[in-house]
């Protein structure tokens, strides 16, 4: 295994490559640009033997990777923000034709107002749609992720599509020491895709059909059910990849000094390493402070986030997206996690750096104060009161 200093985008995909996708198609969108511009060249270059399909929107990258994998093929895309937006239809149609693709989506906020800064809007938004989703804390988590992404979703048992999602220029653009994975390691952990069941003309089938009243919410019941079988997958996956790499890249959840903490900051992607400088810094005054990492959003790993945080007296829950009208998505989940248990501690939401507003350790710290002084709030932080009062 060699180590390169790298950029994130160039790291993701040399590890997608070594995958063998055998159909990728994408259209370009900032910050995801660099992703897919390698890819096109390695297939270029004769460095991956795969189709690469170039196409006019992102609806149609997802259409062609959705057709692709329907033949059997193992196939890849990655997207961003409002090209996110556009493939929302076809990304319910491929969780509901179980089609294990994988994507990348790179992390950045929604229009209006146009902004092409990062926060979790856009794959925050596509929650229910079926897909596995997965976010990455920094670029040795993202390319790692990659390689478990294809693996997860191709299980007999899983057959769902996966998600990565990695945090826009902050990661993307950021350059940083990975241990890149080789061919032949990749090889050895990632089997050759074999479909139990795709289009061929020796055995005709059909893939998303019209099904009425009788049929339709039986499939939406199994994919729901699938989705709580794939916690055990996830967390296999991960074991499997500590076993042969050496690393443990989390499986649902991670965290860091919760075991006699007595606020737990709860958040998702590259903001944690941020906390964790933080904690570091308040555990050396003798604040018990820890930090827990939501790895996987969907499917949600309630229980062990209860176990892990059940003896917590308060939780603040820090992101970067907000559902419109009812506040912190990731806040309102954590929420649920203790409802009718016999415990439950104070849970504040905190909603920041939306559009790519700096995240600092001032802004932290300023979470945390207020974490301890107020009960069970939602509010924004880090907001421009001249804009604000104007």
């Amino acid at each position: 295994m060699s180590t390169t200093f790298i950029e994130g985008s160039i790291a993701v995909a040399k590890t997608v490559g070594v995958c063998r996708p055998q159909v990728i198609s994408a259209y370009p969108i900032t910050p995801q640009t660099h992703i897919v511009e390698h890819l096109s060249e390695l297939v270029a270059n004769g460095e991956l033997k795969c189709e690469y399909v170039n196409v006019e929107s992102e609806h149609s990258a997802a259409s062609v990777v959705l057709g692709a994998s329907a033949t059997g093929a193992r196939t890849y895309t990655a997207t961003t923000s409002q090209g996110f937006l556009l493939m929302i239809e076809v990304l319910f149609n491929i969780a509901g034709m179980r089609l294990p693709i994988v994507m990348t989506c790179v992390n950045r906020a929604v229009s209006a107002p146009i902004n092409i800064w990062n926060d979790q809007q856009d794959s925050l938004t596509a929650r229910d749609s079926g897909w596995i989703q997965l976010y990455a804390e920094d670029n040795q988590e993202a390319s790692d992720m990659h390689l478990q992404a294809f693996k997860i979703a191709e299980n007999k048992d899983v057959m769902l599509p996966v998600m990565v999602c990695m945090d826009g220029f902050i990661l993307t653009h950021s350059f940083d020491p990975i241990e890149l994975i080789t061919q032949e390691q990749a090889d050895k952990f990632l089997p050759p895709f074999t479909p139990q069941y795709y289009l061929t003309p020796k055995n005709p089938l059909s893939f998303g059909t019209m099904v009425g009243p009788d049929g339709y919410m039986e499939t939406r019941y199994f994919i729901e059910k699938t989705m709580h079988a794939s916690l055990q997958v996830i967390s296999d996956v991960a074991a499997d990849f500590h076993n042969q790499f050496g690393r443990f890249q989390g499986g649902l959840i991670d965290t860091y000094k919760v075991e006699d903490a007595s606020l737990v900051l709860v958040a998702m992607g590259s903001i944690i390493g941020t906390i964790k400088d933080i904690v570091d810094e308040l555990r050396a005054k003798g604040q018990k402070i820890g930090v827990l990492k939501v790895r996987s959003y969907r499917p949600f790993p309630k229980d062990e986030i209860y176990k892990a945080l059940s003896h917590v007296r308060e939780i603040a829950v820090v992101e970067k997206a907000v559902s419109l009208g009812y506040g912190g998505i990731l806040a309102n989940e954590i929420k649920s996690v203790f409802y009718g248990k016999p415990k439950t501690p104070k849970i504040n939401g905190y909603i920041l750096g939306l559009g790519g507003r700096d995240i600092t350790v001032d802004t932290i710290h300023q979470v945390i104060k207020d974490s301890v002084n107020v009960l069970s709030e939602e509010k924004f932080i880090g907001l421009n009161e001249a804009l604000i009062k104007r």
